[in-house]
């Protein structure tokens, strides 16, 4: 067992646990932070996706260890006050989750899109989608939201 410090959805955290534990299960097990899904376990699908030092990452791939003084943002994290962040709103009014496994980690991957490419073409989101398998809305309504995200100017 190792002690690991990080900053997760703006809170200091103290763990213990194995080096090389997977972030994903540190979230759900340890802190009961569950909007990251086990998807595929091999960092094909970004349903367990974590924004990490801003950076997008699958947190299935991770040791916990390499958390070690990172500030981590899950989906729980990008709600304000409780309320719904911008880019929640969106995909809810635009239809882009349907079963809700991809959900989160699309959220995420938007966010970091929009961090970068404030008014992205289309093919810029799909670039910063490509990550993030959906078996569900065949992508026009995601895409759709990440374009309604972007006129509301959610990336702030």
């Amino acid at each position: 067992m190792t002690t690991i410090q990080f900053t997760i959805n703006c809170h200091a955290e103290t763990i213990e646990a194995p080096p090389m534990k997977r972030l994903l299960d540190v979230l759900r097990e340890d802190l009961h932070l569950t909007g990251a899904k086990e998807g595929c376990g091999e960092g094909e699908c970004g349903a367990c996706a974590v924004l990490i030092n801003g950076d997008l990452v699958n947190s299935c791939l991770i040791p916990v260890l390499q958390a070690e003084g990172a500030e981590i943002t899950t989906i729980e994290g990008l709600a304000i006050d409780e309320k719904l962040h911008p880019i929640q709103q969106c995909f809810l009014e635009e239809g882009g989750a349907q079963c809700g496994i991809c959900t989160p980690g699309m959220i995420l991957a938007t966010h970091h899109l929009l961090e970068k490419h404030p008014q992205p073409t289309l093919l810029q989101i799909q670039e910063g989608l490509n990550g993030n398998l959906c078996r569900c809305t065949g992508y026009m309504r995601i895409f759709n939201a990440v374009q309604q995200s972007a006129l509301v100017g959610a990336e702030k």
